[in-house]
Formats: C-alpha cells, structure tokens, sequence
C-alpha cells in the first residue's frame, strides 16, 4: 500500500509519527509536507497528496494542519477527492463506511497525537460499505459549466 502524506507546520510533529506507525506496517509513504517548524502554505503540501491520490499514485492520503479545516478545503477542490475532516473516532469511521473518504484530515492543535494515530488506524481498517452510499458518494462530483 501506498500513502501519501501532507502537512504544514502546526503538523510536522505528528506527521513524524504517523510516518513511523505506517512504515511498522510496512506502508510506502509519499512525503509531500514540510519537515520543519517554519511557517509555510498548506495548499503547497496538500495539493501534491490530493494529486497523488486523485491519480492513483497513493491509494489514500493523509493531511495534517493546525484546524484541518484549510487542508480538507483544499483537498476538496479536486474532483476525485473526498477529503473528511475528524476530530473522532466515529467520523473516522463513517466517512470510511458511508463516505469512502480517501484522504484524512487531521486537525492538530484540536487533538493529542495519540488520538490522531488512533483514527489513522480505524482509517485504513475500515472498508467502503457500498449500497446505497455508494450512489450517494458518485453524486459528488460536479463538473464546471
């Protein structure tokens, strides 16, 4: 499997973190944030994951900032992408089950590090449930005039 990963500063630490608990597992990453403390722009981390995942180079993403908000938002301005924001357990899991989110949006100054490894598993154990969700979820996707 492989995953791609983006982040700003407010979460390169728990970016590290996250890299090791995939890599135990023996996951590819594709590292696309900043390695460092210093203020940069989350677009310039996310949009590369989203690219990443929308073109089938990753099979999920995972993205850190201080909010998650601006990384989801982001995320979401492409096409492919369904890009949830999770501050729980449960909206982990049901953005899997009924939304087939493909990349994780994790919101680092709102949770503790433990938490954020916490819903990177339940990410990548819980499976699309289909069904009616599945049309649901082929209805996101808009195209510009």
């Amino acid at each position: 499997m492989i995953i791609a990963i983006g982040n700003d500063h407010a979460g390169t630490a728990y970016k590290f973190e996250i890299i090791k608990q995939l890599e135990n597992k023996g996951i590819t990453i594709l590292n696309f944030g900043t390695n460092t403390n210093d203020s940069m722009d989350y677009p310039d981390a996310i949009h590369p994951v989203a690219d990443a995942v929308e073109n089938g180079k990753a099979e999920l993403g995972i993205i850190i900032c201080g909010s998650g908000n601006g990384a989801q938002i982001t995320a979401n301005k492409h096409q492919g992408i369904r890009a949830a924001l999770c501050w729980n357990n449960e909206l982990v899991e049901l953005a899997r089950l009924h939304n087939n989110a493909n990349i994780l949006s994790i919101p680092a100054r709102f949770v503790s590090l433990q938490q954020a490894l916490g819903f990177v598993e339940i990410f990548l154990n819980t499976k699309f449930e289909g069904g009616r969700h599945q049309t649901r979820v082929e209805k996101i996707p808009t195209k510009c005039c």
